[in-house]
């Protein structure tokens, strides 16, 4: 077992999950003024460090994804944010993309930017105290997208970043990331998302990356949020594994879903149902921001000084997906 493999399981086995707290300033601005607080850098790293401090970090989180300005910053304990979250029995990451860009020739997609002095930047990172990075490509769906040369691109940007995250000594995070807007139809999203991640890892081996210190990051297999065709918990867990089983080679270790859109119970139940009916060797858990983050953030933004209440919302969201991750949970237990 390579030491890459190591740092992937420690992540996300034992039903642990991971954290993704690298909103950029500027959407982290957004959620803190829709609840009417100042996006102030210490009051991001207030919120983020009451959640990183919090008790459920020790069972249910194995990875923090961080953003530039997180990492870097001392908390008020006055550890470093990494390690902070080390002292957790968690592993700290960081995005290291750096955006999704209009794609040229397909104005209606993106591309994602970031590569021009990413070995640079990873090198810091490491000394900084990350081990594992998350890129995330992202595309549309329509009658005509996402277009060969969306699909083509990112895939070939996820695999660049992947070979120098590795060569740098952490566990890449591959998030192709097929967006729920539209009124598309699960078939649909199942097609085109396996042509997504099929296409991701053609070019992962074409890199050679070790593909046994990778997680996949995908969506699930979703109706689009507009579609009236939609379909129940169960029809969604067993389309998100048949995607998964035919599309991901059985080297990698893990797959951590996105919430992408999904309401924190929806994205619990959902991950509930897949691995209750997980027929693969994959460990499947999640890698949620909002629905780990949403209920948290409402109540401490009642106030901010009431770490304990925040901590104790956090603890109970993470708890149900640690659940969840290890079909477990049930809707009674959300009123416990």
């Amino acid at each position: 077992m390579s030491e890459l493999n190591t740092i992937a399981l420690k992540i996300i086995g034992n039903g642990k999950g991971i954290l993704a707290a690298d909103e950029s300033t500027a959407t982290m601005t957004k959620r803190l003024e829709n609840v009417q607080v100042e996006s102030s850098p210490e009051n991001r790293l207030l919120f983020r460090e009451t959640l990183f401090s919090s008790e459920s970090m020790n069972d249910c989180i194995g990875g923090v994804i961080l953003y530039d300005e997180t990492i870097k910053q001392s908390s008020n304990s006055g550890k470093k944010v990494p390690e902070l979250i080390s002292n957790s029995s968690s592993v700290p990451g960081i995005k290291v993309d750096t955006g999704a860009k209009v794609l040229a020739n397909s104005k209606e997609e993106k591309i994602t930017e970031g590569l021009d002095g990413l070995r640079e930047r990873l090198k810091e990172y490491y000394k900084l105290g990350a081990r594992f990075t998350k890129w995330r490509g992202v595309y549309i769906i329509s009658d005509k997208y996402p277009s060969k040369l969306s699909i083509k691109s990112n895939a070939h940007a996820l695999a660049r970043y992947s070979a120098l995250a590795q060569e740098c000594g952490m566990v890449p995070i591959v998030e192709p990331e097929v967006l729920m807007d539209g009124n598309h139809s699960a078939e649909v999203c199942y097609n085109k998302t396996s042509e997504v991640i099929k296409n991701c890892f053609e070019e992962l081996e074409l890199n050679k990356v070790d593909l046994k210190a990778v997680i996949l990051k995908p969506n699930m297999i979703l109706p689009g949020s507009n579609s009236d065709k939609k379909i129940s918990n169960e029809e969604i867990a067993k389309l998100t594994l048949k995607c998964l089983k035919d599309s991901v080679p059985s080297e990698v270790p893990g797959i951590a879903f996105l919430s992408g859109g999904q309401t924190d119970i929806e994205a619990t139940d959902n991950l509930n149902q897949i691995n209750i009916h997980n027929n693969t060797n994959f460990i499947m858990t999640f890698s949620y921001g909002r629905a780990l983050q949403q209920s948290a953030l409402k109540f401490w933004s009642k106030d901010i000084k009431n770490i304990k209440g925040t901590q104790n919302i956090f603890n109970h969201r993470a708890n149900m997906c640690r659940l969840a991750a290890q079909g477990n949970w049930s809707k009674e237990l959300e009123n416990k």
